[in-house]
């Protein structure tokens, strides 16, 4: 009698079924399971950390009060003003920027302080990199200050890498997520330190508040230097380094209302090393500040006076981009 074998069923010599194509679709299953993973990791990273998402577009601020005004928009060109490389004078404002070495050797720092004197507080401001807020929305310091001709401008709090805070911008609540100590900017020329959970959007705007800086953290509150910066957390972004150590930095203090000192801190660099929190509080007591806080910094940390950037961003006269910043103009 004759045996007789299935036509699709393969052997090998030993009349054992071939698995190999069975083992080759599992391994080629899970190897579609982990790329598809990874994808989905890949993509949820670059969506939080590099995609822009524009949730508003701001009216620029040329472009607005040219549209509201038949007059002509007053510019720093236009009222009675003197400066050179460091200083600048108006009837409205008066800025004097010094640049200041200690240290030296591998213990070095150069830092840069602008004392600034207003008439009137609307002459401090707020702008958005490419006039939107949003996440991942970025511009150089000095592109967004050119783009609103600023006199002086320092970096913001970078609000565009979180997505929690208080965020108020020239009188609008952006965001309204109160997570950390925060620092705001009034009306009246005052600047006030506080706890964005103990304080309501709606309570800081009746106050008269003009513009929020979320970051932090306080350097000086009621004229008193806070004392432990050990445990400070802005957030959990990936890649955040610590801030404790000695880095760039960013601060704005007030001496008395319209009277502020703006303080940007090179590091990073084989002629300065950064400052460490408790330096920088003790830099801001040292020039009178009643409130100072600090805002982001690393290679964000960047000054710009008259057209040029004072600093030298991350050690390479790089700028690195940055979601807002705050600026000094003439003119309503």
């Amino acid at each position: 009698m004759t045996m007789h074998r299935e036509p699709n069923q393969r052997t090998n010599k030993n009349n054992k079924p071939n698995t190999k194509p069975k083992s080759r679709r599992k391994w080629m299953i899970v190897t579609l399971v982990i790329i598809l993973g990874l994808g989905t990791v890949i993509y949820s990273l670059a969506n939080r950390y590099l995609i822009r998402h524009v949730e508003v577009v701001v009216a620029d601020d040329n472009t607005a009060t040219a549209s509201n005004s038949s007059e002509p928009s007053t510019t720093a060109t236009e009222v009675n003003a003197t400066s050179d490389d460091w200083n600048y004078s108006s009837d409205d404002m008066q800025v004097k920027i010094d640049k200041v070495q200690t240290g030296s050797g591998s213990d070095q720092i150069t830092y840069y302080v602008a004392d600034v004197q207003l008439t009137d507080a609307s002459s401090l401001r707020s702008a958005l990199a490419d006039n939107s807020f949003g996440t991942n929305i970025t511009e150089n310091t000095s592109e967004i200050a050119a783009a609103n001709n600023a006199i002086f401008a320092i970096n913001g709090d970078y609000y565009g890498f979180r997505d929690d805070g208080v965020i108020i911008r020239n009188g609008t609540v952006y965001r309204d997520d109160p997570v950390r100590d925060a620092m705001a900017l009034f009306s009246d020329g005052t600047m006030k330190t506080y706890n964005e959970t103990e304080v309501s959007s709606s309570e800081l705007l009746a106050k008269g508040a003009t513009n929020t800086l979320s970051f932090g953290p306080i350097l000086i509150q009621d004229g008193e230097i806070v004392s432990d910066f050990s445990s400070v957390k802005i957030d959990n972004n990936f890649g955040n380094r610590s801030i404790q150590d000695a880095n760039p930095r960013t601060a704005i203090g007030m001496i008395a209302p319209n009277h502020y000192v703006f303080v940007v801190v090179d590091g990073r660099q084989d002629d300065s090393r950064g400052m460490t929190l408790v330096e920088l509080a003790d830099v801001m007591k040292g020039l009178g500040a009643t409130e100072a806080y600090n805002l982001d910094g690393g290679g964000s940390s960047t000054m710009y006076f008259m057209g040029r950037v004072v600093n030298n961003p991350l050690g390479r006269n790089q700028e690195r981009g940055v979601s807002d910043i705050l600026y000094l103009k003439e003119g309503q």
